[in-house]
């Protein structure tokens, strides 16, 4: 009868465990999904962004035409980027777009002078931090979220349920990739 109740036990402790651990998994999934969410918000506001900055600009320095080019068709490759890897390509190239516009902007004293540039400057600082800030949150999330459904025991649970690891959001390895967009006042 010991025995009986042992073996029951040992059962009922494995049946909360894959509860547990089905559930944990669960949670970082949607930690994860949450933490991207936040990332587009911060995305979404600067993409607003863009097209207010460049409109500044271009009132100042209208021949340069090609820079503003290449920030709109950055802005809408970054836009409808489709997985994770385009995105941190087309993200990374936004970002150096967007690094032409503000070189320009240091040829034109008036321009560095003008009220609306410089709180568009400081919005777009703003969300550069904050994209870091919910990138590294996302990463870190994820990275959670990989490490456990890796390790063991719980990778078998996470294979039982069809639980699959999830990508980071690295930007492209490129310059503009590796130096935030800088904006100076």
């Amino acid at each position: 009868m010991t025995l009986l109740y042992i073996l029951l036990a040992i059962i009922v402790i494995g049946i909360l465990w894959i509860i547990g651990s089905y559930n944990r998994f669960v949670r970082l999934i949607n930690q994860a999904k949450e933490a991207w969410a936040d990332i587009e918000v911060q995305l979404k506001r600067r993409y607003d962004l863009i097209p207010n900055l460049v409109n500044t600009v271009k009132g100042y320095a209208a021949h340069e035409s090609t820079a503003f080019e290449k920030v709109t068709a950055a802005r809408s490759a970054a836009m409808g980027a489709g997985n994770l890897a385009d995105k941190a390509e087309a993200e990374s190239n936004l970002s150096g777009a967007l690094k032409s516009v503000f070189a320009i902007a240091e040829a034109y004293p008036d321009l560095k002078a003008n009220q609306n540039f410089l709180e568009l400057q400081r919005e777009l600082s703003d969300t550069e931090n904050k994209i870091q800030a919910a990138r590294r949150f996302y990463n870190g999330t994820v990275r959670d979220l990989n490490t456990a459904i890796q390790s063991f025991p719980a990778n078998a649970v996470a294979k039982t349920f069809n639980f699959s690891a999830m990508e980071l959001f690295d930007l492209a390895d490129n310059d503009a990739a590796q130096n935030p967009v800088e904006v100076k006042f």
